[in-house]
């Protein structure tokens, strides 16, 4: 995903050629000069392969994480089957456990990234992603609460990974290069999706535990490559003077971490378990009501007591919440649609994993080109264009897959549907960051894509909940394939309505944006006038 801040407005670094004594007699001056130049642009100074090395590690972050996904969604029956689960509300949680981890901590992961080294963190990520990726696969020997929990801590990795490889990014590249660096990055989400989908399949053929063991073994590979490709970037200045543990636990905001994550835990877990005993159940219910006690902590404690805030959301204006709806709308309903697509297409259509792999494979052309397209454009075209087309193409999506017949012919809506959806995702988190990286104070723009990462993953298993809840209720048990259709269909509408939702928020950003941006014009002109006049 491109982004930009102002930090990134620098030109490209001369290592080496700026002397202290450029700066007249201010040593200080010239000595954090030299210091950003040789270390905060150091890839920029990397010879080409060199580069690409240091680039395609980073990138391997959204690759896994895309592939963690992807590589469980046409094979929850063949894994359930394996421990004698068929419930599909039981089985959901093989999808939504992993995205539930991800989306929770995610922003967590950023900000120990922030306080203990981005390289770090991203080598702890990839560690713990290849150990629980080996004990999903080793959990066929137990039992399918094992394989639950395994898929729910795997999560944890790329939630460590992600944020702070976006880190590492900008504080290796400057400007022109960090754009690419960031539209190869969003390329790399299509690329896993589709290994995901391709592999996943494959493997359970043979024998499902291997999808998870191959994984595990790939990662293990980046884990030692990373040791080596990604450089050793120099300590910020107030990082370097020896802090107390109290010092250290108020920079990571504890208190308001843990509230926090405990809300959105439990708030998804509410909705997603309601899917297999129902809201019949009371500890469902309380569960939801609790997280929202919590949520009420979190915001008293960032706003009141934190000195470091993880979220500093006494600086969230109207922008950010237009940001923050269209984005949830529009990723919410891209897990909707995946999942539900494809179950109707195993379940009612016919199809097999293998052949909707092969339906799905133009993502990755699509993908890669329209993330390296936004990289190339997202400074010159204002980002609340961007996210309206972005929200027009998840409602287009949204309304063909909704619409498809179940014996429709592949090159109608399954083929344009699969081609706009691309647009859609690698065109809406680019724009978003953008717009959060304007809204917010300088301080805070390192936590952009953190933020925006967080609504991205979380919506995702928050929309599958929400969806799981419509299906359950209108498709009669799900005893026939009429019946299943018609709770599939049901998630699909809902998914339209989201997107009608979140295109009508982004054109009133448009419209505000238009508006702001006549007045400065207006406002300058008028400066204009005076000074000459004068």
């Amino acid at each position: 995903m491109a982004t930009s801040s102002p930090e990134g407005q620098e030109t490209a670094s001369h290592h080496f050629t700026n002397p202290p004594d450029k700066h007249g007699d201010d040593p200080a001056i010239g000595s954090a000069q030299t210091a950003k130049d040789e270390h905060v642009y150091i890839a920029d100074g990397y010879p080409l392969i060199r580069r690409i090395t240091f680039i395609t590690t980073v990138c391997s972050s959204m690759f896994t994480n895309q592939l963690g996904l992807c590589n469980s969604l046409t094979t929850p029956e063949i894994i359930g089957e394996s421990f004698g689960v068929t419930d599909p509300g039981n089985l959901s949680w093989i999808i939504s456990g992993y995205g539930l981890t991800l989306g929770t901590f995610i922003l967590i992961g950023g900000r120990f990234g922030d306080e203990f080294g981005n390289k770090a963190i991203f080598i702890i990520g990839m560690g713990w992603l290849a150990l629980t990726s080996m004990m999903a696969g080793l959990s066929v020997y137990s039992s399918y609460p094992v394989f639950i929990l395994a898929r729910t801590l795997q999560g944890l990795g790329p939630a460590l990974t992600v944020p702070n490889a976006l880190a590492i990014m900008g504080k290796c590249f400057s400007q022109g290069n960090r754009d690419m660096g960031f539209a190869w990055f969003a390329a790399s989400a299509p690329v896993g999706a589709m290994a995901g989908l391709l592999f996943g399949p494959l493997f359970a053929m043979a024998w499902w535990p291997w999808t998870y063991w191959s994984q595990a073994l790939g990662v293990a590979i980046v884990f030692v490559i990373a040791l080596v490709a990604i450089p050793n970037m120099p300590v910020e200045g107030e990082q370097k003077q020896r802090r107390t543990i109290r010092d250290t636990v108020d920079r990571l905001d504890l208190p308001g971490g843990a509230s926090g994550v405990t809300a959105l835990v439990l708030f998804n877990f509410a909705w997603n378990q309601s899917l297999v005993t129902t809201w019949a159940e009371p500890y469902v219910y309380v569960c939801l009501i609790l997280s929202f006690f919590f949520l009420a902590a979190f915001f008293y404690i960032e706003l009141r007591l934190a000195r470091y805030p993880i979220l500093p959301v006494a600086v969230l204006t109207s922008d950010i919440a237009f940001v923050f709806g269209c984005t949830a709308a529009g990723w919410s309903t891209f897990g909707i649609w995946l999942f539900y697509v494809i179950r109707i297409c195993l379940n009612v259509g016919g199809q097999t994993p293998i052949q909707l792999a092969a339906w799905l494979s133009p993502i990755i052309v699509t993908g890669i080109a329209t993330a390296l397209i936004v990289g190339k454009i997202i400074n010159k075209v204002p980002a609340s264009s961007i996210m309206l087309f972005a929200m027009l193409c998840y409602f287009v999506t949204s309304l063909l897959q909704a619409l498809r017949p179940v014996d429709s012919t592949y090159w109608t809506y399954f083929f344009f549907a699969t081609i706009i959806a691309t647009f859609a995702m690698d065109s809406s988190l680019p724009a978003a960051t953008i717009i959060f990286a304007n809204a917010v104070p300088r301080q805070y723009q390192g936590m952009g894509s953190s933020v925006i990462m967080t609504i991205v993953v979380y919506s995702i298993s928050l929309g599958l909940g929400f969806a799981g809840t419509i299906e359950l209720q209108i498709n009669n048990g799900g005893h026939t394939k009429e019946d299943l259709l018609r709770g599939y269909l049901g998630t699909l509408w809902f998914s339209v309505g989201l997107t009608a939702f979140g295109t009508v928020l982004a054109l009133i950003f448009l419209l505000k944006d238009l508006r702001r941006r006549k007045l400065a014009g207006n406002q300058k002109e008028e400066e204009t006038t005076g000074s000459t006049e004068a």
